[in-house]
């Protein structure tokens, strides 16, 4: 399931509940997903700069640092409904 859909889903309502879940059951759940998110880019960042200079890290590591910096940049703002679709294709193209 992918980060979209788990957000769509964990803000649904419950027709046995008879409501949606609180506002503060669904911060902290993205809360924990973000935190885990901003853990993955920033090991993925830290793995880019340990790469030796002559093991082809010209083009690929420098575009990929541009992406994981967006999408650091992203994580860090309240974002709109694009910004968050976004967001969800840039994880979807690193596969992390």
């Amino acid at each position: 399931m992918d980060w979209v859909s788990s957000l769509k889903e964990s803000n649904s309502v419950d027709p046995a509940k008879g409501s949606s879940e609180g506002v503060h059951g669904s911060n902290a759940s993205k809360q924990m997903e973000g935190s885990d998110k901003k853990a993955a880019v920033c090991a993925e960042m830290e793995r880019l700069n340990q790469l030796p200079a002559n093991a082809g890290k010209g083009n690929y590591a420098t575009q990929r640092m541009r992406v994981l910096n967006k999408i650091l940049q992203l994580m860090s703002i309240q974002r709109t409904k694009t910004q968050d679709e976004e967001l969800e294709l840039l994880f979807a193209g690193l596969s992390l």
